[in-house]
């Protein structure tokens, strides 16, 4: 929109677009793209059995195998015979979807199921086939939870799927204020299982906790749709032998603080693993179980508590509501029966949403994605306030209000959900202007708001016509001199 609107006001002139339009064109005519006929007559055009064929997902399966960094092997615990009782766990071990990152059928690659992977295999499945082939036997369980203790658990986790800015981030440390993966580590550690994990990322990132509570750690980077070639490094085969030996080296050197740069040419570079590192098996592992865990005072410049940062933030979950109807958002846009959603641009693509009203009361939710309640007592206890950057269009609704609750299924209804009236406050805003409206947490506290259980930290909902759109909801702390709408004790 800025660079229509420049073009437009003569600020660029039309032959600097003239100029970077022949640029393309100059390099396509290079390329003989003109000179070639059309896709469709084209070698092997049209030949749909070339589509997964098997050949290519070998190859595919190479790949995955060569990648792999072997980080840790505590007491040559890897390779694993594959004859015993083995728990897999963790979000990602079945997720195909998670295993490929963004750039997968959709743009940030969220929203996958496998079966959108028709050939596809995930972690698990390939897991599972040469344990229960060589005799073995193979749980599934994401939370870590089991019938039989097993002899070991393999642990597949890591980051969502991203693509572009919506991967940026202010640290490298790992699920950041909510290290729900550690817990299970430690959960499995404490009661003496050893553990294998299996972390999903497309780089490196802090995990010194994650680490020490691991026996064994390997980097598997994002492995795609060929899941099974996994269990070809992990497992030896029904004769007691390495299927496949590690031999994937860090492409980056691992960090060993989460704020502090690592290149290899610094004069201070002191990684925790060095560029070019990873074991072999009968190599011996140079981690111990004792990494420092400290993030440092440099972290705490921008204690702020994201909802909705250009995407929704873990542990919650974007949901519409118009009259009976309350959905999931899986798509970039969607309609129900008085509210309108979709995804726009603020400053990179698809970092905010707007909403449309039409009428009946309806709007918009975050929702705990995991069913467990967050402590943000700490916000609120510092004077906090509910922050959000919105651009109202050029009504308003008859009325709006901004609620939080921390109600679960074993509350009596409505004994611990606020509201707070922001209807004055949108009316008092400029029309179509990007501006902050913030509430202070006390508005909802002293409705009764328990902030150490907080399942819904912002819903909106509205009745009659308006555009509203989000390019940020958050909480904040010690900010209550600033909000917008204050509220008495």
């Amino acid at each position: 929109e800025n660079t229509i609107a420049q073009v437009r006001a003569g600020i660029i002139p039309m032959s600097r677009i003239d100029d970077a339009v022949s640029r393309i064109l100059r390099v396509k005519f290079r390329a003989g793209l003109f000179d070639k006929p059309s896709p469709a007559k084209r070698p092997h055009a049209n030949n749909t059995q070339l589509i997964g064929h098997e050949a290519h997902r070998e190859i595919a399966r190479q790949a995955v195998r060569e990648s792999l960094v072997l980080l840790k092997n505590k007491q040559q615990l890897l390779p694993l015979a594959p004859n015993q009782h083995i728990l897999i766990a963790g979000d990602a071990a079945n997720n195909i979807g998670k295993q490929s990152g963004g750039w997968t059928i959709t743009w940030q690659g969220t929203n996958n199921q496998n079966s959108d992977f028709p050939g596809g295999q995930s972690i698990y499945d390939g897991l599972a086939r040469q344990i229960t082939q060589a005799g073995g036997q193979v749980e599934l369980s994401e939370n870590g939870q089991f019938e039989t203790k097993p002899d070991v658990a393999i642990v597949v986790f890591g980051e969502e799927p991203y693509a572009e800015g919506h991967g940026d981030r202010e640290t490298l440390i790992y699920q950041h204020g909510n290290k729900r993966d550690l817990a299970l580590l430690k959960s499995l550690k404490a009661q003496g299982i050893p553990v294998v994990s299996v972390f999903i990322s497309g780089r490196p990132m802090w995990v010194n906790p994650e680490l020490n509570a691991s026996d064994a750690f390997v980097a598997a980077w994002l492995p795609g749709s060929q899941g099974e070639a996994v269990a070809d490094v992990l497992l030896k085969n029904s004769e007691g032998k390495i299927q496949h030996d590690f031999t994937g080296r860090l492409s980056f050197s691992w960090p060993a603080h989460p704020s502090k740069p690592v290149n290899r040419f610094d004069q201070e570079y002191a990684p925790l693993l060095p560029y070019g590192f990873g074991l072999s098996y009968g190599m011996s592992s140079t981690l111990s179980d004792s990494l420092p865990e400290e993030t440092g005072a440099a972290l705490n410049t921008s204690d702020v508590y994201e909802v909705f940062n250009g995407k929704t933030q873990q542990p919650w979950q974007l949901r519409l509501f118009s009259g009976k109807q309350n959905l999931a958002v899986t798509a970039s846009s969607m309609t129900l029966a008085s509210l309108s959603y979709r995804t726009i641009d603020k400053e990179i693509q698809e970092d905010a949403f707007r909403l449309d009203w039409q009428g009946t009361k309806a709007g918009v939710q975050f929702v705990s994605g995991n069913g467990f309640r967050e402590d943000l007592a700490r916000y609120q206890a510092g004077g906090g306030v509910l922050s959000m950057t919105v651009k109202r269009g050029n009504t308003v609704a008859d009325q709006a209000f901004v609620g939080m609750h921390c109600e679960s299924e074993g509350d009596m209804p409505g004994s611990c959900r606020a509201q707070v009236d922001i209807g004055a406050e949108l009316n008092k805003l400029e029309a179509q202007q990007w501006q902050v409206l913030s509430i202070d947490l006390q508005c909802f506290a002293s409705q009764g708001v328990m902030f150490d259980q907080m399942v819904m930290p912002f819903e909106l909902s509205a009745t009659g016509s308006m555009s509203l759109s989000f390019s940020d909801i958050s909480i904040k702390p010690a900010g209550d001199k600033q909000a917008t709408i204050h509220c008495q004790d």
